[in-house]
């Protein structure tokens, strides 16, 4: 499924499915990671061995995994989660983290919109996303996209740090999070086509 695309500022990546193959890459993009940005992940990133158990999920056939490239390093990394549970079969949960230097150019987006994609093909008819209360940019930016806040658990998981955090339950219908990316390409000034 590899794809080009082109940020904001002109840099072209490319986007396409993760594999067993990318762990090295994976790991350099995780240990670069700013510690602010690991600190709210649900897992050790920088475990190699956790970091290997989750990509082999993929075969498992209700996880999909999405990363994007430049220079042949891997700079966003972008996951889609089917419950395997009958009763939440219509639900999808959707990871996205982008490399410090790639954030605010548009990838963020472009991983949302691949993923979304990925969603429909799958008949996902609800996005989730979670995340900690301190994580109020990725608050703000699935606002953007149309999801809601639906549940807020005070200190119900822990950071990196063993910190007790508030868990924020964010949903989104699959037609309203199309309508938000279609606006937000519309309205903007770099190319985007399927």
């Amino acid at each position: 499924m590899d794809k080009i695309d082109t940020l904001k500022d002109g840099k072209e990546v490319t986007i396409r499915e993760l594999s067993i193959k990318d762990l090295d890459r994976l790991m350099l993009f995780y240990s670069a990671l700013p510690v602010a940005d690991r600190k709210y992940l649900r897992v050790d990133v920088k475990d190699r061995k956790i970091v290997e158990e989750r990509i082999k999920l993929i075969k498992t056939g209700n996880v999909f995994r999405l990363v994007a490239l430049f220079d042949d390093e891997i700079i966003a990394d972008g996951a889609l989660e089917l419950s395997a549970e009958e009763w939440r079969k219509h639900q999808g949960e959707l990871r996205v983290i982008v490399a410090k230097p790639f954030q605010k150019k548009g990838l963020g987006m472009i991983m949302v919109r691949e993923l979304y994609f990925l969603a429909v093909e799958k008949k996902v008819e609800l996005v989730v996303v979670k995340m900690m209360r301190p994580q109020i940019a990725a608050q703000r930016i699935f606002r953007k996209l149309g999801f809601r806040e639906e549940l807020l658990i005070p200190d119900y998981v822990e950071d990196r740090n063993g910190v007790k955090q508030d868990l924020i339950v964010m949903t989104c219908n699959i037609k309203d999070l199309w309508k938000e990316l279609e606006h937000f390409y519309s309205d903007s000034d770099w190319q985007r086509c399927r």
